[in-house]
């Protein structure tokens, strides 16, 4: 652990006020996330999409134009969703919508997302005046550049006026 002196003070951002973000902001999330064959079965076997293209890599060599194992697309989708809470809904009152989703390209066992989100407009709430909605669109790369997943959504966002405690759970540390 380090020593009081060392950490008093710091902060860690998790998602931002109403007020932080600004239209036409890019926020790059770092660090990617490589997708294992475990991760991706798993998944499936979770959510129960048993579909042979993600599970069965005789039937995906044999039978799909990709000669391969596909990752589930929602798995990328949840991949990308999840990087970019720290920068943009970790603060979130409500994720409100997901207005559109597309998968450009398949992603393979082995390949390493990468993930950015461009904040695309901002409105202060029409009926609670400590919050505000914005439009966010992600995007999901491959590690050769490849786009494979972009969405837009929509978060309700507190105004920092309305704040409450940065860190309510953090416990206080002893000496």
């Amino acid at each position: 652990m380090l020593p009081r002196h060392l950490t008093e003070g710091a902060t860690m951002q998790f998602g931002r006020y109403f007020e932080e973000f600004d239209v036409g902001a890019v926020y790059r999330h770092w660090p990617g996330k490589t997708v294992t064959e475990s991760d991706d079965h798993l998944f499936c076997l979770l959510t129960m999409n048993h579909h042979p293209l993600h599970l069965d890599a005789h039937y995906a060599e044999t039978s799909t134009q990709f000669g391969r194992n596909v990752v589930v697309g929602n798995y990328v989708y949840s991949i990308l969703l999840g990087m970019s809470v720290p920068d943009v809904s970790g603060k979130a009152i409500a994720n409100l919508e997901v207005e559109s989703l597309r998968h450009t390209a398949p992603t393979f066992h082995g390949d390493t997302i990468y993930g950015e989100t461009v904040v695309l407009d901002k409105r202060e709430s029409e009926s609670k005046d400590d919050r505000g909605v914005v439009t966010v669109e992600t995007r999901g790369y491959k590690q050769d550049g490849t786009l494979v997943c972009v969405f837009r959504r929509r978060v309700m966002v507190p105004k920092r006026s309305h704040a409450g405690p940065e860190a309510p759970s953090f416990p206080e540390p002893k000496s």
